[in-house]
């Protein structure tokens, strides 16, 4: 296994060129949808990882044992669905299925857990806030070439990220690299011809 490496920070320009580089993702191919998604947290993780840091002291500032409560209560959510969705087999077999609701499910769940405990507003600005702004990021950022070689090159093993590794542990990544893979070496063949 390669080593975790953290990739560049890009450059201002390269994560938010300007309005002709972000268009509304195709829902009618979800597909479609979850790769250009995934393929942007593998790229842009760096720079996302800053942005949500940024707003996180922002919060935690403002209210340190509300945002300390929300970081343990998500923590300990995310560790109980990791271990969950590899130890249960009903579980598993729905992450497989549904990799996008399983994660979807992780979140409301700790929403739930969060307004139990009374800090819900803390939670929403200083958590999902930030995961709020890169998924529309990720979402509506189009991928260049540079983005789809970095991902295919982290897909076949050569550098893993730290957003490869908890990628792969919601069970977002196996079939995904498989399709970037596919797209390149078609590209790569077309361009020998």
């Amino acid at each position: 296994m390669a080593k975790v490496e953290l990739t560049p920070l890009r450059p201002w320009d390269d994560f938010f060129p300007g309005a002709e580089r972000f268009a509304k993702p195709d829902t009618n191919d979800l597909a479609k949808w979850n790769n250009r998604v995934v393929s942007n947290l593998l790229y842009y993780q760096t720079n996302y990882l800053a942005m949500a840091i940024i707003v996180f002291l922002i919060v935690g500032f403002m209210n340190p044992l509300g945002m300390f409560m929300g970081m343990t209560v998500v923590s300990l959510t995310f560790i109980g669905s990791v271990w969950a969705g590899e130890n249960k087999a009903m579980i598993k077999d729905f992450k497989r299925q549904n990799p996008s609701m399983f994660v979807f499910a992780v979140m409301i769940t700790s929403y739930f857990l969060m307004s139990l405990f009374g800090g819900v507003m803390v939670f929403m600005s200083g958590i999902t806030f930030p995961l709020l702004l890169i998924s529309a990021h990720a979402s509506l950022r189009l991928r260049n070439m540079k983005n789809k070689l970095e991902n295919k090159i982290e897909g076949a093993g050569l550098k893993t990220s730290p957003m490869g590794l908890l990628l792969e542990a919601l069970g977002q990544q196996e079939e995904n690299f498989q399709k970037i893979q596919n797209f390149l070496e078609g590209k790569l063949k077309e361009n020998l011809k």
